[in-house]
């Protein structure tokens, strides 16, 4: 399903495959959009809706090739992902705004950001970074998206990300194998680019018991802002925007209500 956007009367109103508005906020201060980690899609987001402050309107990210897309094919390379994106979105960015990504969905977002200055255009009011290592950090991972079969199965189970009884699906894994390896080929294909750090305040989510991502490769995102930062440490594993949902939730909702008292009562 793809809903309407909210935007004013005489503004574009037309659906997007590329965005899910759980529930529309007419006049909304800001919008925060969230992008999704490897293999997820816009429905993770949706129920986030429920817990946010009163003027925020969620706006899932929907990526080809998952979902109610799952006959699109995924993009694999990072670049003209975003170029795509800034040209998608757009009609949904005539107000202030915020972004939020987990694991991928964070390195979508910081290039989002990055690409949006460029253009001159306005760009987020607050980064928001869960489980996704800084980007100018060098991994020297083996790349799951080529590994074997076995190979990449036993690493979705590290992951702890895909369920078991999907996992010993042949047939699900037939069908969501391609988006999941082009999924990690975005990110481990990923060229980091020196540019200035964003102006902007960056908070990075990480979880304790993230055996893939270490906390210290979270905190690293310091680097990448010269305005506020903020690190949070959640007690669960890489997927803790699940275990420790409420947490994670309290600590975002309290975040975006300082960027709607900076924004004023009123969106510009």
């Amino acid at each position: 399903m793809t809903y309407t956007s909210s935007l004013p009367p005489g503004r574009v109103s037309r659906p997007s495959p590329w965005v899910v508005l759980p529930r529309p906020v007419p006049g909304a201060r800001l919008r925060l959009f969230c992008f999704p980690f490897a293999g997820g899609g816009a429905s993770i987001y949706t129920p986030w809706v429920q817990h946010l402050p009163p003027g925020v309107e969620l706006v899932a990210v929907q990526l080809p090739g998952r979902e109610n897309r799952l006959a699109e094919e995924p993009y694999a390379h990072l670049p003209p992902l975003v170029d795509r994106l800034v040209a998608e979105l757009a009609p949904f960015m005539d107000r202030p705004f915020a972004f939020y990504g987990h694991s991928n969905g964070g390195l979508v977002a910081f290039e989002l950001a990055r690409a949006l200055r460029r253009l001159g255009r306005r760009g987020p009011e607050h980064l928001f970074i869960g489980g996704r290592p800084a980007p100018q950090l060098v991994l020297d991972e083996p790349p799951l998206h080529t590994m074997p079969h076995d190979e990449f199965l036993d690493a979705l189970r590290r992951y702890n990300g895909t369920p078991e009884e999907v996992l010993q699906n042949p047939e699900i894994m037939e069908l969501i194998a391609p988006m999941l390896r082009a999924d990690f080929s975005l990110g481990e294909t990923y060229a980091y680019a020196p540019e200035p750090p964003l102006a902007i305040p960056v908070s990075a989510y990480a979880g304790a018991l993230d055996a893939e991502v270490p906390t210290e490769q979270v905190e690293a995102w310091r680097e990448q802002t010269n305005g506020p930062f903020v690190f949070r440490v959640f007690p669960g594993d890489h997927f803790f925007i699940t275990s420790d949902r409420a947490q994670v939730l309290a600590q975002l909702a309290a975040e975006l209500g300082r960027v709607l008292a900076r924004l004023g009562p009123v969106y510009a």
